[in-house]
Formats: C-alpha cells, structure tokens, sequence
C-alpha cells in the first residue's frame, strides 16, 4: 500500500502546536525565577514588615513595600557588585552598584545608622545638617569634603551634580515626589524606617541600609545587640503588679498629636509596664485631637511625658505659661512630669536605631525601684 504524506500545511500546524505547549511550559516553570535564575535563598526579617531580601547569584533584590498600601511594592533595587558588568537577564527595578560611594542624605536619622555601620565618610552631602549631631559628618562639612545641600524639602540639585553624588538616602512620604532630584537618574533609596508600628521593626532597617554598603554583618551584629537588650529589659518589667497609667506630648498650635493604640510609642509604653491612656486609638501613627477631648480622656493620667527642643528646659511655670489649661492634669498637681529636651540629647538620632535606650528610661521613669541607681539618658523629671 502507498504511504501518504502529510501535507506541508499540516507539518507547519503541528510544529505551531508544539511551540505554543513549549511556551507555555517555559513561562510556567520560570514563573519563580527573575532574570531566569532561581533565587538562592532570602533573608529572614525578624521584625521589620516594610521590606524584603532575595539573592541570587550575580545580584541582589531588594524590595520596599508600600507603607500606605500593603497590597503595592513602593521600590524594587537590583543591587549588583560595582566591581563586576551588570548582568543583562536583570528583572524590572532600580539598579545600584554597591557598595555605594558618594551619597546624598536627606534625614539625620539615617546619618546615625551610616555612622553605626562606619560608613558616614561615604556621605559627600546633606540635608539640614543643623540637625545631624554625627561628628564625622560635622567634620567633613567644616573640612568642606560635605556639602550642604539646603532643605530635604527642596535639596540643592545643582550642588548634587557638582559633587558627583552616586545615589540618594531619603525618607519616603504618602503621595510625595522628589522634585528636581527625580530626573538626575540616579538611585533614590527611600528608607521608610519610621513607618513601622514596633520599636524592633524600626531598629532592623539598619540592615537594609547595610545591604547598599555591603555591611551586612555588621548590621546584623548592631541589631542582635539592640534586640537582647531590649527584650531583656522588656521581660524585666513584665512581672510588675502596679501598671501607671500615662499620656504623652503636648499641644502643636490647634491640635494635640497623640500616638494611636498601635503605634510604635503605644508598644513602648506597654512593655515598660504602663497603660497608655490612648491605646484603645485605632491605628499606627499618630492623631490629631483637640485639647479638650485629651483632657476629657487622660485627665487623671499618673505620668505624662513631654519632647520639645528648647535652649532652656522647661519647669512647671514654663509650661502653664504656654498654656494655662495644662494645669488641670493630675500629673501637673502631683509634679509627675517628665520632659526629654531634644535640642540638647540625642534623642531622635539614636532611638530608632535603639530603642532599648528608651524603653529603659521609661522603666526608669515607671518602676524606678527595678533600677535602682540608674542614669537616665533622655528624661528628666520637671522641676517646679
């Protein structure tokens, strides 16, 4: 019997067939892969819910999630060894050769953590360096090695430029740009530390700092230090029969900004063994109420705490001066004031960072039986 051929059009249908089932094979398998290669392995955060580590063999992906949004990725950075050629099957995101050089810093918060890492001579230029209290900085910016680069609200683009700078540290915020910095190309790394709701959570973004320096080590040494001392004086306080209850801040114009239920103070107050009159607030950040509302709530509050920046610390006086209607607190009349004065400790720079310098304080200020002969390093009780 005489074999049949098929058809050249039904070869190039069959051979179409084939290819369409590959493609299909393809893209599902590699469906866990970036740049076709599959990750080694990811970084375990312990604390921190605002990013993400993967590796993989020729680089590193970095993700920030959307502080404002769970469901969206704020940034994604490629990070790849500034010594090797970028590799050409990168997937989608920033890409930032590290270890970075010359960078640019908006926030003294995070010029604490480049100088914990011993990386701050890496700086080349600064926001507001009134504020920055880093000596290695300070120094440069009197040798002139660090440039002033003006307000973080509206940086020297031009001075940028002139000094050669690699990428930008900056604090990320809610439906906000960077203006004329954004078109300069070069790598914005938005540290959005100060968006997480516990004390811990904050202090591990040292290590996404570390990872554009490649101070990984180091970082994990800082952080490891900062989770036993905190935990330690945490457990400390767990055992307390009495829990004071207290209020905290002040007035700010029209409006008294008083930390929310879930907030990153509100956890402070409760592992130090004290109620916090606002924990029942809904929320992570902060709301503004009105002083009567405050009043009305926390009135009979045993301690409240007070931050302000003053070339003078404040006394009783002082602060019924301000406003005469603080006087109707208890913590006022029984003299159970304590203040921090910003402007002359280093509250601000080293909290996030640690803050198990604060929860002892406030341990301090709460059951000072349970450390007896402490020092203090930020309160101070008012004085009349």
């Amino acid at each position: 019997m005489k074999k049949i051929r098929p058809s050249m059009m039904h070869m190039k249908q069959h051979v179409i067939y084939i290819f369409i089932l590959l493609s299909i094979f393809t893209s599902c398998s590699s469906g866990s892969k970036k740049g076709g290669v599959a990750a080694s392995y990811s970084d375990t955060i312990r604390y921190a819910a605002g990013f993400t580590v993967k590796h993989y063999p020729s680089y590193r992906e970095v993700e920030v999630r959307d502080p404002w949004d769970s469901s969206k990725i704020l940034q994604r950075y490629i990070l790849v060894d500034r010594t090797k050629d970028v590799p050409s099957d990168l997937p989608q995101g920033v890409v930032v050769r590290v270890p970075v050089k010359r960078l640019a810093v908006y926030s003294s918060v995070h010029c604490s953590m480049l100088e914990q890492l011993q990386v701050a001579n890496e700086v080349v230029g600064v926001c507001e360096p009134r504020y920055i209290d880093s000596p290695i900085i300070q120094k440069g910016i009197q040798a002139g090695t660090v440039a002033d680069l003006g307000e973080a609200t509206s940086p020297n683009v031009e001075k940028m430029i002139d000094i050669n700078v690699e990428a930008i540290l900056v604090s990320p915020f809610e439906n906000a740009g960077y203006g004329p910095a954004e078109k300069l190309g070069l790598p914005i790394i938005e540290c959005a530390d100060y968006m997480e709701a516990t004390p811990l959570g904050r202090a591990e973004w040292i290590r996404f700092v570390a990872l554009f320096f490649e101070k990984e080590e180091a970082a994990q040494r800082i952080f490891n230090d900062t989770e036993k001392a905190y935990l330690d004086i945490k457990q400390l306080a767990a055992g307390v029969t009495s829990r004071p209850t207290v209020l905290s801040e002040k007035k700010f114009g029209a409006s008294w900004f008083v930390p929310c239920g879930d907030s990153y103070m509100a956890t402070l107050y409760a592992d130090a063994g004290a109620d916090y009159m606002f924990a029942d607030l809904p929320g992570s950040g902060s709301k503004p109420l009105s002083f009567e509302t405050v009043l009305d709530k926390a009135m009979h509050a045993d301690y409240w705490l007070i931050k302000f920046n003053l070339a003078d610390d404040m006394n009783y006086q002082a602060l019924q001066t301000e406003y005469k209607p603080y006087a109707s607190f208890d913590a006022f009349k029984n003299k159970k004031i304590y203040y921090t004065n910003t402007g002359k400790v280093p509250y601000y720079e080293e909290v996030p960072m640690h803050p198990d310098y604060l929860l002892k304080d406030l341990v301090w200020i709460f059951h000072p039986e349970l450390l007896p002969g402490y020092k203090p390093r930020y309160f101070s009780r008012m004085m009349d």
